[in-house]
């Protein structure tokens, strides 16, 4: 009896007679179902057809949003009208209605400084134009291009680029917005949706600067263009191979400058940024300032540097608006207490960065300015001569 229970007990993994005989698990099952399914599809195609063949079908290929480019200005324009542009030119230029924007070359730079006759926007949302750029007489051939001189008849690009101004006794306020340039949609959007009267700063290392200030003088703004200098905390925070440093041999700071300047025409004066290391040497600030006043240009600073005088035209920033917080309420706080700084001294001046919380506050701030017994002015309206 114990030999027959013994032999009919199952041993672990052994194959009943029904498998090896050719039966299928039920996995093995699915898998074979599920093959057999997919061949009688493919041949019932093969005979009858696709039956979507003829269905309209649609591809959308996966687009990477891009910022738009920035527009054309006179100098790219020249370049893409003429190539060759650039070697010598020994005639005055007449364009933009009969206005002289050329000048005689000296016969040996390769940058030609003159304005293509470009048609203004069709729409400048009410704002006045101001004399297009560049301007016969206040700038020279450089070596890396045109370069800020004083006119023979005394003409300065602090004034002459200078947004007209009238004063109606009311206490003045002025905004400078900069940063402008590094994001295409956000540049177009503080020209194109602020008043004329805002004054716009733009980092030098844009690119199409040229093209953003013609816009930007096309809407009324007058431009500022900012110079980056050395912070406390440098190298660590970086403002750009070209920033200015307070050990630098004078030479240096001033080949730095230079080729800053030359970046572009139409800037009726220089801002810093950064700096809170350069500001405050004074042999290399007199450097700067000595530089910018040779060439007739004006110096408005974010307020930490007043104590630097230089015989120019200087204004320095009262209130900076978004370097706290970026939060609307503390946006509004700043110009609230810009408000408070115009009725004590008559005037006051704020200056803020391009962005998206800072251009929207300064809208709906502006848009109620009047009303509130304040009038708005461009920077260069709030500069003296120190």
């Amino acid at each position: 009896m114990a030999s027959r229970s013994t032999a009919k007990r199952a041993r672990p993994g052994a194959v009943s007679s029904k498998a090896a005989a050719g039966g299928l698990s039920p996995l093995a099952g699915l898998v074979l179902c599920s093959f057999l399914l997919t061949a009688i599809g493919a041949a019932i195609l093969q005979v009858r057809g696709d039956p979507f063949a003829g269905a309209p079908r649609v591809q959308a290929p996966l687009l990477t949003p891009q910022s738009p480019p920035a527009p054309q200005g006179w100098a790219e324009a020249l370049k893409a009208a003429n190539p060759e542009a650039g070697r010598t030119v020994m005639e005055p230029v007449t364009v933009f209605g009969g206005a002289a924007q050329g000048e005689v070359s000296d016969g040996k730079s390769e940058a030609l400084m003159v304005a293509p006759s470009l048609a203004p926007p069709a729409n400048l949302h009410g704002q006045t134009m101001l004399v297009p750029a560049p301007i016969s007489g206040l700038y020279s051939p450089g070596p890396d291009g045109p370069l800020p001189v004083i006119a023979k008849d005394g003409r300065t690009s602090a004034s002459a680029y200078a947004r007209p101004f009238s004063a109606n006794g009311k206490p003045k306020i002025a905004l400078i917005i900069g940063r402008l340039g590094q994001n295409a949609s956000l540049t177009r959007q503080a020209i194109e949706s602020l008043p004329g009267e805002v004054t716009l700063s733009f980092v030098p290392y844009a690119s199409g600067l040229q093209g953003w200030i013609d816009l930007a003088r096309q809407h009324g703004h007058e431009v500022l263009i900012e110079v980056p200098m050395e912070p406390l905390d440098y190298p660590a925070n970086d403002p750009g191979p070209y920033t200015l440093l307070a050990a630098a041999p004078a030479k240096d700071t001033v080949a730095r400058l230079d080729w800053i300047l030359s970046r572009a025409t139409g800037y009726f004066g220089v801002s810093n940024a950064f700096g809170s290391r350069f500001v405050n040497a004074q042999a290399p600030m007199e450097t700067v300032l000595s530089s910018l006043r040779k060439r007739g240009l004006a110096f408005i600073d974010d307020g930490s540097a007043m104590a630097s005088q230089g015989g120019l035209m200087r204004a320095s920033a009262d209130q900076v608006l978004d370097d706290q917080s970026l939060s609307p309420d503390a946006i509004g706080a700043q110009f609230l207490a810009l408000e408070q700084a115009a009725k004590r001294q008559g005037q006051a001046l704020g200056k803020g960065s391009a962005y998206p919380v800072t251009v929207a506050q300064a809208r709906q701030w502006i848009g109620g300015l009047e009303r509130r017994g304040f009038q708005l002015a461009p920077a260069s309206a709030l500069a003296s001569q120190r």
